[in-house]
């Protein structure tokens, strides 16, 4: 074991890559650090990962409350936001040239870079507290499907109407051991193939999903369904119409965000093409490819289960048989959300390491790294620092999980909450400061109705979910759960 600075005594150190001395310059960018490998598909693989979540799981139920017009338009719609505001996104990776200019490295920098002042904390505030959201939602979501393993298992055995109660807390720990361990990884450059299994995973269960949503509408035994969704007085009261309805849009903004960690991602990319033009590449088979499966998951989901449509097809048991289809199906969305997890949690561990990093330069607790050899994976560089912070973080983040075991509510609230400032407003305005947009030109006008039209969304969609987790904490049994 070999003990060194990382910013002095070994420039790889971060990343845990072996720099050729021969030749230097062949292992850096323009900016001094290491050179980046990244392509499209690396970035597309990243997006689905981020994308295709937990979220797919929940659009039939969304559909169910808004109906089949106002649920597939609003699919669309948001589909569309997300794409044209991820464009912008990524053109400002780079300050002030798209291009040619300086790179920003987080989220927080590129606010930095074009607005300044108290909107860098703002953004700071937003996407950090949405990625430990996340975070905290994939722990719920993977203990949720390990649970439907077992319970799939028992209503086999024992028929659909046994008693199959099972806690999900001992699932709950289990998740948080792996992330503990596979956060170790030093960063995002160096999560490829975690998200390219997380990313197949994905397709799988929302294939599976999907297939077994057409075999029961060939089958004949379909739900109710209607044109505005749920009936007041007959499926829903008047008020839980409406509460749920706003809830459904807040799962919908959650299914499609990934604006949080594009810029994160857009730094794994080579330089050559532009990092922005396969950003937008990656981005464009990123969100249309999610968009395909959305609007399959969601339509055949409500055309099979109609306005009874569960909160989660695959682990709410809309489905029973095959139960060991449905066993793969949840054991797909377990493995997805172990990547997943790691996706949304690294710029949250960059971001507390490299404040460290600045604060303490002279603290070897915090600087220092150690090479050890580690079976099948060779060399392999360990941070105490890291090590002790990264697994504080995962115990915190379980321990929350373990107290707010609810998942549509969650879904609903992490994502109204982030949608209107990091997916919205904070692309348009750095949108107008980069192409210096005229104020009061009709582009000008555009965009800020834009932003004014998806805050009152996201407002309506975040009250929707707050009175949906309320209702959720009054129903909760901690051995059963529960998606109501």
């Amino acid at each position: 074991m070999k003990g060194f600075n990382t910013e002095q005594d070994h420039p790889a150190a971060e990343s845990g890559n072996v720099y050729d001395v021969s030749d230097p310059t062949k292992n850096v960018d323009d900016d001094g650090r290491e050179k980046r490998t990244g392509t499209w598909l690396t970035a597309s693989a990243h997006i689905i990962t981020a994308v295709i979540g937990s979220g797919v799981l929940s659009l039939a139920w969304a559909i169910a409350q808004l109906g089949w017009i106002a649920g597939t338009l609003i699919l669309v719609i948001f589909s569309f936001i997300t794409y044209f505001t991820s464009t912008m996104l990524a053109d400002c990776y780079r300050a002030p040239d798209p291009v040619t200019g300086k790179r920003n490295y987080t989220y927080m920098d590129v606010v930095r870079s074009y607005l300044g002042g108290r909107k860098v904390q703002l953004c700071g505030v937003a996407q950090y507290g949405n990625l430990i959201g996340i975070t905290v939602g994939y722990t719920i979501t993977a203990s949720i499907s390990l649970v439907a393993v077992g319970k799939a298992n028992c209503f086999h055995k024992k028929g659909h109407e046994a008693d199959c109660t099972i806690s999900n807390y001992p699932y709950m720990a289990v998740f948080g051991i792996i992330q503990i361990i596979l956060s170790q990884i030093p960063n995002f450059h160096k999560l490829s193939f975690l998200s390219l299994m997380a990313a197949v995973m994905s397709f799988t269960y929302a294939t599976i999903g999907i297939g077994l949503a057409i075999a029961t509408v060939a089958g004949g035994k379909v739900g109710k369904t209607n044109m505005t969704g749920t009936v007041v007085g007959v499926d829903v009261t008047a008020a839980q119409k409406i509460w749920r309805s706003f809830q459904a849009v807040g799962d919908i903004a959650f299914a499609y965000a990934y604006a949080t960690v594009l810029i994160e991602i857009q730094d794994t990319l080579k330089s050559s093409p532009a990092e922005n033009k396969s950003m937008k590449r990656a981005s464009l088979v990123g969100v249309s490819t999610t968009t395909f499966f959305y609007i399959l998951c969601g339509c055949l989901g409500y055309a099979a289960f109609g306005n009874k449509a569960p909160g989660d097809f695959l682990t709410d048991f809309g489905f029973y048989e095959p139960f060991w289809l449905i066993d793969f199906a949840n054991a797909c969305i377990a493995f997805h959300l172990i990547g997943a997890y790691q996706v949304f949690a690294q710029p949250i561990f960059q971001f507390v390491e490299k404040r460290c990093n600045r604060n303490w330069p002279d603290n070897k607790f915090i600087t220092s790294e150690y090479s050890v050899n580690v079976l099948f994976l060779g060399k392999f560089n360990i941070s105490l620092f890291r090590l002790v912070w990264r697994t504080a973080y995962v115990v915190i983040t379980t321990v929350v999980a373990m107290i707010f075991p609810f998942f549509n509510a969650i879904l609903g609230l992490i994502g109204a909450a982030s949608f209107w400032p990091l997916t919205v407003y904070f692309p348009v305005e750095m949108h107008i400061a980069q192409t210096k947009v005229k104020k009061y030109s009709p582009r000008w006008i555009g965009l800020k109705m834009l932003c004014w039209v998806c805050l009152i969304v996201s407002l309506l969609a975040a009250a929707g979910s707050i009175a949906g987790l309320i209702s959720s904490v009054k129903t909760y049994k901690p051995f059963r759960t529960i998606h109501e």
